[in-house]
């Protein structure tokens, strides 16, 4: 009998590991992310030191300016593509999945400078009252933030432009 029992815990703790929507859409967001996922910078430009803060960050980034929100010299882009969409008032037994573009462009030329794209899951747990669980790739330490700090550097000698 225990021998039974055993043998049911560990099938349903491999099914619930390898076989529920969650670890689906988690593969399915490795997978992706694998293709095309991560920063790509095309282009570095070169900024005077006026234009960074004391941590080293452009000081010229207004989140909430949507595409302008890089002042009148670049257009910054974010593009969000539902694969899976959920609604948040069933609880976090509801999955979704998504793509996360990012793109800096110069106006002057059109020139695409650089890119982000991002892989996330969201939801997918047992029914409860807690906050879902999520993945996403690439991890944390990827951001469009971080895009921002590879695509403009700060100048060592005196003010460029």
């Amino acid at each position: 009998m225990k021998k039974i029992v055993l043998l049911l815990i560990a099938a349903a703790i491999v099914y619930a590991t390898f076989f529920t929507e969650k670890a689906r859409l988690d593969r399915e967001v490795d997978r992706l992310c694998a293709i095309d996922g991560g920063i790509r910078v095309y282009e570095t430009v070169t900024l005077p030191a006026d234009k960074f803060d004391k941590r080293g960050k452009i000081n010229f980034y207004y989140p909430t300016q949507r595409e302008n929100a890089l002042g009148p010299e670049y257009i910054f882009k974010w593009n969000i593509y539902d694969y899976k969409k959920r609604d948040p008032g069933q609880g976090p037994q509801e999955s979704s999945m998504s793509r996360d573009y990012f793109m800096i462009i110069r106006k002057s030329d059109m020139k695409l400078l650089g890119e982000f794209v991002l892989y996330s899951r969201v939801g997918g747990d047992l029914p409860g009252p807690w906050v879902p669980s999520s993945h996403r790739c690439p991890g944390l330490d990827k951001n469009e933030n971080v895009l921002m700090g590879e695509i403009f550097i700060k100048s060592m000698g005196k003010a460029e432009k």
